[in-house]
């Protein structure tokens, strides 16, 4: 009876876990990825995905917020494109890289911002609203560039180059950093219990004395924020810019937060999960390219995950009910 009751109990904590989850799948497709080609689990590989997925790792924490508090933002890809530009043409003018790097961090603080307030001025889903603005940040990066690329090669690379003890990327590091500050404060703080009673129910929060308008605009500018980082990881990762150069990345972000088990009607999730998720997503790329599947696969297999993922959360959620 004991043994069948730590069974039952196992399998709920499961159930109400997704990253652990994700964490046997990723255990399971990294075993078949090294069992077909040995290098995957060389340390060099396992620090390239790393490396990979700092930046979407960011922009993923971001989405983790802006998610839970019942929000969108879909002009994240144009808003990261808008932001490296505008470090990179101040990089090529002069300005001191971290000067450089502080004004895109607090122009993309604005531009997140601007979403929340015409969301709220004009009572408008924040999704139909970043739509908008997504052509809004990518015609201005378009105006600023002229349609030209913009590089700092040598320039603005010492994040991307260094290696913590050696191995370790610092833009890793600089990622993870992230998920601990958000998961304390959706753990620990008196603003977490706010963006958690915001998603779950707005009008529940306005009766419990919440300020809905200051929070909903903090956790926008929250969001900002980390893109605006992970922007100026991608621009010395790379080490040129193009009003293109984060397109994808917001679709990216939202299938990795909801593969880790945050709810997309909002209330409901943790930074855990989304780190797993973005950490599968990774995976899944760098195992497809390995083994030497045909590149336009993966974004069929990125498709399939997020979907079925949708499956387990639905799954998920039915059962609770029932």
């Amino acid at each position: 009876m004991e043994l069948n009751n730590k069974y039952v109990s196992l399998k709920r904590r499961i159930e109400n876990s997704q990253w652990i989850l994700l964490c046997i799948v990723i255990v399971i497709i990294s075993v078949i990825t090294a069992s077909i080609n040995p290098k995957f689990f060389r340390m060099h590989n396992i620090m390239n995905i790393f490396e990979q997925i700092s930046v979407l790792g960011l922009v993923s924490v971001g989405a983790t917020i802006i998610i839970i508090s019942g929000n969108f933002d879909i002009s994240v890809g144009a808003l990261i494109g808008l932001t490296s530009c505008v470090m990179a043409i101040g990089i090529n003018n002069g300005i001191n890289p971290i000067f450089a790097s502080l004004i895109g961090i607090a122009l993309s603080i604005c531009c997140t911002t601007f979403n929340g307030i015409l969301s709220i001025i004009f009572k408008a889903p924040s999704f139909i609203i970043s739509l908008a603005t997504t052509s809004i940040y990518t015609g201005i990066a378009l105006f600023i560039t002229k349609g030209v690329i913009r590089t700092v090669y040598g320039q603005f690379d010492a994040l991307s180059v260094t290696k913590v003890f050696g191995f370790i990327p610092l833009l890793f590091i600089i990622s993870l950093i992230g998920y601990i500050l958000v998961h304390i404060m959706l753990s620990y703080t008196q603003i977490g219990r706010r963006l958690f009673a915001l998603g779950a129910n707005e009008r529940a929060a306005y009766l419990a004395g919440i300020d809905i308008i200051k929070n909903k605009l903090l956790f926008f500018a929250m969001n900002g924020f980390f893109v605006g980082i992970a922007s100026m990881l991608l621009l010395s990762r790379v080490g040129a810019a193009l009003p293109s150069t984060g397109k994808g990345y917001e679709l990216q972000a939202m299938g990795a937060v909801v593969i880790g088990g945050v709810s997309i009607n909002g209330g409901k999730g943790n930074v855990i999960g989304s780190f797993f998720g973005v950490l599968l997503m990774g995976l899944i790329s760098n195992a497809l390219n390995i083994l030497g599947v045909n590149p336009y696969l993966q974004e069929i297999a990125s498709g399939t995950i997020i979907i079925l993922s949708l499956g387990v959360s639905a799954f998920r959620t039915k059962n609770k009910t029932n």
